[in-house]
Order: C-alpha cells, then structure tokens, then sequence
C-alpha cells in the first residue's frame, strides 16, 4: 500500500478528541489544511510576500503599528528573548509572580543571569496596583524592566494590566514592560501602543486556534534600543537580528513555513469574525462555564473580578474523579485539562479559547452535567 493511502487510512481510523484544554487548543481543519500548501523557499519572493501579508494583518492583533517577530518557538522561547535583549547583565528584573507559568518566566530571567527581584501573590489572587507600587517604591533603584503575566493559565486568573502599566508609567517611567499574553492575545483585547508596552509576546497554539511551534512577539523601539546597548543577548532570539531580516520581510533562521501558511489564513479568519466580536464571544463562553460551576456547586478558583475570559480553573470541591471524567468525555469526543502544578490535585481546567463556538462548550457543559450527576453526591 503507499504511503498516502496508508496515512489516509490512518486518519479515517483516528478518532478525533475535540480539545477543551489550554493548549495545545482544538484547531479547525481549514487551519490543518493550510499546512499542505506546496513548499517553498524562505529566501525567495513568494516567501516575502507570504511574511509581508501576514505582518500587515497580525499587527492590527497586537494593535500596534511597530514590528512584530515571527519566532519559530514555544513562548517560552520569547520568553528568554525577553530576558536576554532586555534586561542588561548587571542590571534588575522585577518578576511579578501569580501562578506556575509566572514563577516559570521569573526562573528563566534567573537561569539568563539576569539578577531577578519577585513578587510574588497566592495562586488564585491577581498581582493589584497597590502590591506593584509597594515593590517599586521599596526598590533600591528602578528596575530596568518588569514582566507581567497577563493571563495566568495555572490558574485562570487575568491580571489588571491597564492597572499596572498606569502605576509603572507614574513611577518608574524608564521602566520596559514586558508581557505575556500566551493565553489571552487574540482572546481579549490588548492595545500595545495604546498601552506603551515593550515587549508583547504570545503562543501560536491558544487563542490565536493555530497548532504549537511558533510565538510572536510586539516589540517597541525603546526595547530595541536597549537590546543594541547589551553586549550577550544571545544569537537565535536576538532582538536587532530579527529586525534587521524583518525589514525585508524574512526571518535570521529558516521558519516553519507550513505554519506560517496556517497562520495566514487563521488572520484572515480572526479579521472576517472581527476582532471585538472575537474578544466579545470569549467573553461569553467564560461566563457560560462560570455559571455552570456555580450550578454544579463547584467553585472558580480565580479570585472574583480576575477570572480569565479564556480558560476557567475550577476548584474541585466534589472530589471528582477527573481522570474518570476524562475517559467519559473521550467516549463523546472531547477532554478537558486537570489541574497544573500544585493544583493538580485540587483543581481542573475548562478551556475556552481560539475558534470555540458556544454551541461547542455547550455539548461540553452538558456532558459534564451528565457526568456529574452520576458522581457520588456532596
């Protein structure tokens, strides 16, 4: 048999498991397709127009008129872009720390040989203005940079960050503001220009609906500027080499073209939605799984007021089996996450982010019901 047919079989033969998990998040075929577009060259013209398009319809994303790079990386690799081209080896990062992913990016700083400062608050509870003011205030000297997670997936709690870059911007001005948006970009609204940021960075494989493998990142002038004052920061996520290549729409190292095609047509599909009706229906999917924990007398974990528009932790105050959960939603084709890190145990997680119609959480909400309904009572 050849090898197109024995993989066509294969795929027939697959069951397909609808993913209601942080990430990696369910893709549409459409975007799978994309993938199997004829290759091409990177150093070529049909590549250039190809980046070109893209950039012209990811900015309006990151809402900002400046560059945005294209990495063929998790973010965690951004992540240490971040830490490499902003941060000078003998200056300081502040590391505000809510959660299992935040504490991670305050390691990679430390692990960079960036001297790293944390804040640090409970899981379940936002880093607020008044914590962020304290740390600045009682700091030796201003921090050369500040990183923010914005959208704690842990634990499902989004950060104030309007809140805290004001209270940056009135302090510590020099201050770069670095931000993580993994799990929110694309879901909820985030102005980069609008709100000064420096560094704006996500994934490709959560609200933006693409599979893992690439991240991009919103990168301001003055962040570019402080990359080219230090010295090692780095060769494959080198900040002034990605500039440079991105101006004539190209990147240092060869991309993942296949995704790159998947990307291009996800845009285009983010754009045909609309970008506020886009942020309104993640809107709308949280509050449909919050009212369903409050009716299954279970508990969001995020504190009220910060609880993320695109993934919710639930508190498992039932004992549920979620392992078992999981093997009766795999029968109706779908799964959702357990909990992450000290949560574990404690905790499980429904995403819903990227392409997710209400129409899917839906038939998720009412297969847990069924689920729920069998277990064991309070």
């Amino acid at each position: 048999m050849e090898i197109a047919s024995i993989r066509a079989c294969f795929f027939v033969m697959a069951k397909h498991i609808k993913l209601f998990i942080p990430g990696p998040i369910e893709v549409r075929k459409e975007i799978l397709d994309a993938q199997t577009k004829w290759m091409i060259g990177h150093r070529g013209k049909p590549f250039e127009e190809l980046y070109a398009g893209i950039q012209t319809k990811i900015r309006p994303v990151f809402q900002t008129t400046s560059r945005v790079f294209i990495s063929t990386s998790s973010g965690t690799g951004l992540w240490e872009a971040a830490a490499r081209n902003c941060v000078p080896d003998d200056g300081t990062v502040l590391a505000t720390v809510c959660g299992a992913f935040s504490e991670r990016w305050a390691d990679v700083f430390s692990r960079c040989g960036k001297p790293t400062v944390t804040l640090t608050v409970q899981e379940g509870k936002p880093i607020t203005p008044e914590l962020l003011e304290l740390e600045i205030s009682k700091a030796a000297r201003p921090f050369d940079a500040i990183a923010i997670v914005h959208n704690e997936t842990s634990c499902g709690v989004i950060n104030p960050l309007a809140e805290l870059v004001a209270v940056i911007k009135r302090l510590t001005p020099n201050t770069l503001i670095l931000v993580d948006a993994v799990s929110s970009l694309g879901g909820v609204d985030i102005n980069f220009d609008g709100l000064g940021l420096d560094v704006l960075l996500t994934s490709s494989q959560k609200c933006f609906g693409l599979p893992p493998g690439l991240s991009f990142a919103a990168v301001s002038d003055r962040a570019l500027e402080r990359a080219r004052s230090i010295k090692n920061r780095g060769y494959y996520f080198d900040f002034v080499e990605m500039e440079a290549f991105g101006k004539k729409n190209n990147t240092p190292s060869t991309p993942a073209i296949s995704l790159l095609h998947a990307l291009d047509v996800q845009l285009d599909a983010m754009h045909a939605e609309g970008l506020a009706n886009r942020y309104a229906r993640h809107k709308r999917l949280a509050t449909m799984t919050r009212e369903w924990v409050h009716e299954s007398n279970l508990e969001v974990f995020a504190e009220q007021g910060f609880q993320s528009p695109t993934v919710t932790c639930v508190r498992n105050t039932r004992k549920l089996d979620v392992s078992a959960l999981n093997r009766y939603l795999e029968t109706k084709g779908m799964v959702i996450s357990d909990g992450y890190g000290k949560l574990k145990d404690t905790t499980f997680r429904i995403a819903h982010m990227a392409d997710t119609s209400e129409a899917d959480l839906q038939e998720l909400l009412t297969h847990l019901n069924d689920f729920v309904a069998c277990s064991a009572p309070l």
